[in-house]
């Protein structure tokens, strides 16, 4: 099922986050200009193909621990082009049943995620704004799909840094919106970290997105803390994406934090 309208003609004109993200994976859903930039992203900073995998590699974590918890339904937001390793793949290979409504303001996204789920009637896509929870939240593919009453996985993963603004004001009512068990996924790049070079290349990677379709805010770990509330932060804590749920699972950090905390 697919829920929202996008335009007849797609504005390619400018390099988009979810299609330089496709490509940094692998992927064949991006355009000329999305590999220009990702050439661009690279020069600014190299480990940014190695951070995007890990990134990758975090999300397959997160959804096989929320399944072996006993959740079935994922909301997931900035859900981007779609890549091998998407989380009705990872989710279905354990369950079948698990619902999936996935969530992308980018009509390209949107476009390429149809085709990927036609004849999956446990999986959506819709086109909204993710700071709009009242609009993403009331939508038919997410409203007539989950169950709130029940535990969601929200998951918010590589897109918080793609707001700009006060992330806070629209992530707080989607926690409200959960029910108790629920847990909220969160991965954000950062250049509060250790390493001065690190920190140095995030900010590069800034400068890089200033004039696309999709600026860059770093935030820090103490702001991504506030990002999920009041909700328990399960162990090890907010790590580097790479140290989630255990250390040493990459040869080194990609400078984005995790968070994942469950509704109590």
């Amino acid at each position: 099922m697919v829920d929202g309208p996008w335009p007849d003609e797609l504005d390619i004109g400018r390099p988009n986050g979810a299609r330089v993200y496709d490509y940094l994976l692998g992927g064949a859903h991006n355009f000329q200009v999305d590999r220009d930039h990702a050439q661009r992203l690279l020069a600014a900073n190299p480990d940014q193909q190695v951070g995007a995998r890990a990134n990758r590699a975090y999300l397959r974590r997160v959804v096989d621990w929320c399944v072996g918890r006993g959740i079935s339904q994922f909301l997931d937001l900035g859900s981007g082009v779609p890549t091998v390793g998407n989380v009705h793949e990872i989710a279905h290979a354990h369950d079948p049943a698990v619902r999936i409504a996935y969530v992308d303001q980018d009509p390209i996204a949107v476009a390429h995620s149809a085709a990927v789920i036609d004849g999956l009637d446990t999986v959506t896509v819709t086109r909204a704004d993710l700071t709009r929870p009242a609009a993403v939240l009331g939508a038919p593919g997410v409203a007539g799909l989950l169950r709130f009453e029940e535990p969601v996985a929200l998951l918010a993963v590589a897109c918080l840094h793609f707001v700009v603004g006060d992330a806070e004001r629209f992530m707080a009512i989607y926690r409200e919106r959960l029910a108790p068990g629920s847990v909220l996924a969160i991965s954000h790049g950062s250049d509060d970290v250790e390493d001065a070079d690190h920190a140095a290349r995030m900010r590069a990677v800034v400068d890089s997105f200033r004039d696309t379709a999709s600026p860059v805010t770093l935030r820090s770990r103490a702001e991504l803390r506030t990002l999920v509330g009041d909700f328990a932060v399960v162990e090890p804590g907010i790590v580097d994406i790479t140290d989630w749920p255990r250390a040493g699972l990459a040869p080194r950090p990609a400078a984005t934090w995790a968070a994942v905390a469950v509704k109590g």
